[in-house]
Order: C-alpha cells, then structure tokens, then sequence
C-alpha cells in the first residue's frame, strides 16, 4: 500500500483549526450561525484524524462550541416560559432590551475563548512529529 506523511505542520493546524474558527465566530458574532453548519464537516473531517492528539484537540473544542449552541438554543427560547419561576427575570429574546444582547455576547466568549486560546498554544508548543499512514487507491 501507499505511504502518505502527514507533516508535523499539518497536524498542529489541524489541531488548531476549530479554536481558532470558534473564537473567531464568536467574537464575531453574526459568524456563528455560518460557522455552526461549516463545524459539523470540519469536526467530522478531523474526527477520525489518525494522530491521537489532533483528534483530543478537536474533541474539546467541538464540547466547547457545541454546549456553548446547545445553551444559546435553550435559554434564548424558552426564556419566556422561564421568568415565570425565576421573579424578575426578563425576556432574553427580545429586541427591545438592549443590554440583553452585549451580555449574551460576552458570555458566549468566555465560554469558548480563554481555553481555546489555551488549547491554540498549547498545540503551537506540542512536540508534533512527521507521521505515515498507509493509504489505500480505490
């Protein structure tokens, strides 16, 4: 069978890749709603990467985002239903408040952000090595 090397640069990228798209989405935010359909083919893509740590990396970051959605989905539309058990909260889905939106915006970034950073550097220090990997032609 054929040999294909995956390069030591290669992996760390691809180690990297999905922070680097999930910060950049959620800091700027109107990119999420794109970055959340363009993420499923890229966590699929690197899922079922050969090298272990790479598959780590994406795994944790896929956690982050994707709970991150997960809770934006659920507070944003059932908050309606909600204030009635919590006294004084308010609408989040509404419009008309406008402080509403900065917060969930911030909160959003520090749910994905600082250890993403931190997973972004720590794959930039890994000691990444050239791999082979046996390919096979249809």
């Amino acid at each position: 069978m054929p040999v294909k090397t995956i390069t030591a640069g290669q992996q760390r990228f691809a180690a990297q890749v999905f922070n680097i798209a999930s910060i950049t989405s959620v800091v700027i935010f109107p990119l999420i709603m794109l970055w959340i359909a363009a993420s499923i083919f890229t966590y699929a893509a690197i899922a079922h990467h050969p090298s272990q740590p790479v598959r780590e990396y994406v795994r944790h970051a896929g956690y982050r985002f994707y709970g991150l959605v997960g809770a934006l989905v659920v507070v944003l539309n059932y908050t309606e239903q909600m204030k009635h058990w919590i006294p004084g909260m308010i609408k989040l889905g509404s419009l008309s408040i406008p402080m509403i939106w900065p917060c969930v915006w911030l909160v959003s970034i520090l749910a994905v952000a600082p250890l993403g950073l931190r997973d972004i550097l720590r794959a930039n220090n890994d000691n990444w090595q050239d791999m082979n990997v046996e390919v096979e032609h249809a």
